[in-house]
């Protein structure tokens, strides 16, 4: 029949293959890039109706009012990059240790693979604090520290001393509790190390301190990347995490969307700015094991 169309094979399974990613298409344009873009422009802007939603170029005051006006917003950065920037070393070397330890030839491998799993599946984030009508992560930890740390201990202690032992059991029960994603991933480039290497170098009489160094390191050196940048993001998106309350509260209670954006976007370069750091650094260090 003259006039109609007529598919080759491969047009027709690329037209299909159009029609697969087209729902995912249209949910990243509406919930992603829309949004992504729209709060570029609010950040630089001032909202003069709420009705039509139209706004007026301002440049970079809300910007200026973050560092130089809010009182709130540069303490809670400053403390949060601190508590970021001494969580993320101590999660990963922390998770490597219990991974290294479970990925021996030890009773009850599954059920301590599980039971730094479980917090993960308990909901440290906003679902469960919504479900539940209370902060699931805080309550645990707060448990942990009266059975390790009695009141009794922290009054004789004194003041001072106690605020140092209380921050410190926080900081533990903490990582003990957000390090579950962190093992898994050990675990698994662990389990990717071929035995042949560890062999060939007990052959050669090296200490299990030298294989450490000389063979799982350099082997998982791209699952040690990973996990920073998940412990970091993780630590940044955190419901918990006062800067993100702060964000929130000052664009859906103060009903500032514009100083919320532009604050978002500091913390957004912020994050972007260490992760790149974190993808350098790593990749200087593979380079130099490799060359070693």
């Amino acid at each position: 029949m003259k006039g109609k169309l007529r598919l080759t094979m491969n047009q027709k399974t690329k037209l299909e293959g159009y029609f697969f990613i087209l729902p995912w298409l249209i949910g990243f344009i509406a919930f992603f890039a829309m949004p992504f873009f729209k709060s570029i422009q609010l950040s630089f802007s001032k909202i003069t109706k709420i009705a039509g939603f139209e706004m007026e170029w301002i440049g970079w005051q809300h910007y200026a009012k973050a560092f130089t006006w809010d009182v709130y917003f540069v303490p809670m950065f400053i403390n949060t990059m601190r508590n970021t920037l001494i969580t993320i070393p101590l999660t990963v070397v922390f998770s490597l240790f219990i991974a290294i330890l479970i990925n021996r030839n030890i009773k009850f491998k599954g059920f301590f693979r599980g039971a730094f799993f479980i917090p993960v599946l308990l909901g440290t984030g906003f679902v469960m604090k919504q479900l539940l009508g209370m902060n699931v992560q805080n309550q645990a930890i707060e448990v942990a520290m009266g059975i390790v740390m009695p009141d009794e201990i922290l009054n004789y202690l004194g003041p001072d001393i106690a605020a140092y032992v209380t921050e410190f059991m926080y900081r533990i029960t903490l990582i003990f509790w957000r390090s579950g994603v962190q093992v898994v991933l050990f675990l698994a480039g662990l389990q990717s190390i071929p035995n042949s290497m560890y062999e060939a170098a007990r052959c050669d009489a090296a200490t299990e301190w030298e294989m450490l160094w000389k063979i799982t390191l350099p082997m998982i050196t791209p699952v040690i990347s990973l996990n920073c940048i998940y412990t970091l993001i993780d630590s940044f998106t955190d419901v918990n995490n006062p800067i993100v309350d702060y964000i929130l509260d000052m664009g859906f209670k103060s009903v500032q969307y514009e100083y919320a954006a532009a604050m978002s976007w500091i913390y957004l370069l912020f994050v972007f700015i260490v992760v790149i750091l974190i993808f350098v650094i790593f990749r200087r260090f593979s380079y130099d094991s490799k060359e070693g």
